[in-house]
């Protein structure tokens, strides 16, 4: 069927120079990182060896994944390790982290060094810092474009953005923080006046900005091109900037992440098997933006496990929140409210739905009516969540 279309791969994030192989022509490439060695032999460097032996490091763990590190002539086993120390990390922590990062040990003390100040300035404590270290080495030892990665520290903090989420940038969104500051500026002040066009207030404007990158700082990647090509097939499908301003707050960057392709397909796919009409759909749409987030393949799957449990399409209508829902939490579920002997089918979907906190909390105040009646055919029972 023509609505088999798949949503388009989101694309991954670059590798950085730690996944490349030791071949030559990688070298110009080693040295934007701010690593010094400048000559790699073809048998392992027997000091560095013996030095990472001495911290308890698992040689057999580098050789396996990433054993160009041991080729290298020159490197800081030693110089990193303390700066690691000075952190307060132990030997254990030291050697979980050379092996889980080799890297670093190519990597110039004093660059090191630099990138330690400049995580220490969203980190409250040397603590929170190595912990942080510990967890994501990667992105800690990635030494390269410090001076722009610290102006984009600034312009976030002044922003209003707090520490806490601009730490976990930088361990989960490094990317974000290689762009120019002038673009990563440019990019707000374009979500800024998008939601100003549409409706938006100045008073809550900031909050919207902040809670928007809080859920999804990837939008920073994308283009002013993008945000507009967006808002404009919404509007085009017949969606009011009140409308697109609500799915906006609800899905906050994660909408920019679709293209009006996928757009087009899922809503003409929902209005065909849920057989209601543009302005039912779009009301749908606004209630349950998963209509327009999920892929059409994966909305016929999920339609069409409700429809295999006697679910009706009026039902979904009623509660499409339903279809946020995999076919296998679906039948778990219905199990579940089985045991208690409420038919979801000739019921409200209501019960149904929800976190799996929701659902659990709500089946307990379900079960501690058992004995009594549960389902009315007349008056379905509803359990406020």
């Amino acid at each position: 069927m023509w609505w088999k279309l798949l949503m388009r791969p989101q694309p991954c994030r670059l590798c950085s120079f730690r996944r490349m192989q030791p071949t030559p022509k990688y070298k110009p490439f080693l040295a934007s990182f701010t690593c010094t060695t400048n000559r790699q032999s073809s048998e392992e460097n027997k000091g560095t060896v013996e030095k990472l032996c001495k911290l308890s490091v698992d040689i057999r763990k580098i050789r396996r994944l990433k054993g160009w590190v041991l080729l290298e002539a020159e490197t800081y086993v030693e110089e990193i390790a303390n700066i690691l120390q000075q952190l307060g990390a132990d030997q254990t922590v030291i050697a979980s982290i050379l092996e889980r990062c080799p890297e670093a040990i190519v990597c110039s003390p004093a660059a090191v060094d630099q990138e330690r100040k400049l995580w220490q300035l969203v980190c409250k404590n040397e603590e929170e810092l190595i912990r942080l270290i510990r967890q994501f080495p990667d992105s800690f030892f990635t030494v390269k474009d410090q001076e722009n990665r610290k102006l984009n520290i600034r312009f976030f903090q002044e922003l209003g953005l707090k520490n806490v989420v601009i730490s976990r940038f930088l361990t989960t969104a490094p990317s974000i923080f290689h762009n120019p500051v002038e673009t990563n500026k440019q990019m707000i002040r374009i979500l800024q006046e998008s939601y100003l066009n549409l409706g938006g207030s100045e008073a809550n404007m900031k909050v919207w900005l902040l809670k928007l990158l809080s859920q999804n700082p990837f939008i920073l990647l994308k283009s002013p091109a993008v945000i507009k090509e967006i808002l404009e097939c919404l509007q085009e499908q017949g969606f009011t900037n009140f409308e697109v301003l609500q799915l906006l707050s609800k899905l906050k960057g994660f909408l920019f992440q679709l293209c009006p392709r996928s757009i087009q397909d899922s809503i003409s796919f929902s209005k065909a098997v849920l057989e209601c009409t543009a302005g039912d759909l779009k009301q749908l749409v606004v209630k349950c933006p998963a209509l327009l987030y999920y892929s059409v393949a994966v909305l016929e799957e999920r339609i069409r496990g409700l429809l295999k449990e006697g679910i009706s399409t009026a039902q979904i209508k009623e509660a499409p929140m339903v279809l946020e829902l995999t076919p296998q939490i679906v039948q778990y579920r219905i199990r579940k409210l089985n045991s208690l002997g409420y038919r979801i089918k000739d019921g409200q979907l209501a019960n149904l739905s929800g976190t799996k906190k929701d659902f659990e909390a709500n089946f307990g105040k379900m079960q501690a009516t058992k004995g009594r009646p549960l389902f009315n055919p007349v008056a379905p029972l509803n359990v406020k969540e």
